[in-house]
């Protein structure tokens, strides 16, 4: 990629360094910065930044020269700084604070693979990064020798998934999958193309962003061999975006790999609508599609990160409208205790009726549009074919537009509205409460 109008930098402590080295990965991980003499050659730390770096049991630390050369060396505030040197408030504890706050644990058959949503898994094959973000999810598991995954556990993962034929898509993950040797991950993604219920891998990694040598020709002749394979990466901040992370983007996309972002909000770094605004327009400029923001994790550690959803919002608002729609990304919120990520937007329909649906856009130009007074659902020969053989257990809401159940009821919800007594002996039928569906149900419902 030629021309680009990002910038390349490395700190003069690393200067000297041969091109062939710095641009070798192996070297990059080798180097990693992780103690107090190591980032004293870089910039002067503040004394909550030496306070945490002494401090026994801190989520590890491990920072590339790549990145860390990133960081502006006098300003204690920059933003690259602040997602990479712990401070001493990652020791603080907040309110609402979890060791595991997505409650991926309880969400895993076998150890280190998480099924939360119908079709698809997320599947944990390492747990080393190739630097490590104070803000980690998964910070229980994450950078500790004591928590890899084992054989064992990848050969109990891919039992899982064949045996699991509602299985089409598989998120590989970790730590960085990247990080791992190019004979592992091969051996990774030989074994899910091998099952044939997977249409779909998808790898997130931040690699590129941290490490872009990573991304060389023997990697992209790799994963191109996988197709349809998809690759999300982690940009908080147009800082990160740099001339060599737009060439391993580059190389990444002409081996046809589809690039997404995943971003989180971060107080100090990246809370702010122009500011973020800017990031996207960044992306897409080096063929990387926006696809998540998220609010901050209610992980340990992380709580000074952590900003108010009203300013997520505020964000959205800036950007849908402002910008592409290609540039626009989902704002979600991974909910606490495993309720998955819920999508979270400002409100565009205002109001609406039998006949009309009134509407507002990022302007606030309001507008009604009219229903149309002839549609028809689709005819039921059209749909059959794709309606699945056996209900989906998670249908959830669409389970109440579908007709499918009436209510969907918390487990406690009878029981406590028993206040104390037994179900009466009219209730013992519970096609009372059913709903009638679709379909035959309804036909016959319409006969009688």
């Amino acid at each position: 990629m030629h021309n680009t109008p990002f910038p390349s930098k490395r700190a003069p402590v690393f200067q000297d360094i041969p091109n062939e080295q710095w641009n070798d990965w192996h070297w990059q991980l080798s180097h990693r910065l992780n103690t107090v003499a190591d980032f004293e050659q870089l910039f002067p730390l503040t004394e909550s930044e030496r306070k945490a770096l002494s401090t026994p049991g801190l989520f590890r630390v491990e920072i590339t020269p790549y990145f860390a050369s990133l960081i502006d060396p006098t300003n204690p505030l920059d933003p690259i700084r602040r997602q990479v040197i712990p401070t001493e408030k990652e020791i603080l504890p907040f309110t609402g604070m979890m060791e595991d706050s997505l409650a991926e644990d309880k969400h895993s058959p076998v150890p280190g693979l998480v099924h939360r949503y119908p079709d698809r898994v997320l599947m944990l094959v390492t747990n080393q990064c190739a630097s490590y973000c104070r803000y980690c999810t998964r910070s229980r598991l994450v950078g500790d020798p004591h928590q890899a995954i084992s054989s064992r556990d990848f050969d109990a993962q891919l039992d899982y998934i064949r045996r699991t034929p509602q299985i089409r898509d598989v998120l590989i993950s970790g730590g960085d999958p990247l990080t791992m040797a190019p004979k592992m991950l091969e051996r990774v993604l030989t074994a899910l193309r091998e099952i044939p219920h997977v249409e779909i891998i998808r790898i997130g990694s931040r690699v590129p962003v941290f490490m872009p040598q990573r991304v060389d020709d023997a990697l992209c002749d790799l994963l191109q061999r996988f197709h349809p394979l998809w690759l999300n990466i982690h940009v908080n901040h147009p800082n990160e975006i740099t001339a060599e992370l737009a060439e391993a983007c580059d190389k990444l996309t002409r081996a046809g790999i589809p690039l997404g972002n995943q971003s989180v909000l971060l107080a100090g770094v990246n809370d702010d609508p122009y500011l973020m605004r800017k990031l996207v327009q960044d992306l897409v400029r080096i063929r990387v599609r926006p696809y998540y923001i998220y609010q901050c994790d209610l992980v340990e550690g992380a709580g000074h990160f952590r900003t108010t959803v009203a300013k997520g919002l505020e964000i959205m608002e800036a950007l849908r409208g402002h910008t592409s729609g290609l540039c626009v990304p989902t704002y979600v919120i991974d909910a606490p205790g495993g309720g998955g990520k819920i999508p979270v937007m400002p409100n565009y329909v205002l109001s609406a009726s039998s006949d009309k649906v009134v509407l507002r856009n990022f302007e606030g130009y309001i507008s009604a549009y009219a229903e149309p007074d002839d549609y028809q659902e689709p005819d039921e020969s059209l749909i059959a074919p794709y309606k699945p053989a056996v209900p989906d257990p998670q249908e959830g809401i669409f389970g109440l537009l579908s007709g499918n159940e009436l209510a969907i009821k918390p487990e406690w919800f009878d029981q406590v509205h028993l206040r104390g007594g037994q179900p009466p002996r009219l209730s013992a039928d519970q096609q009372k409460g059913k709903a009638l569906g679709s379909g035959e149900d309804e036909e016959k419902s319409n006969q009688t």
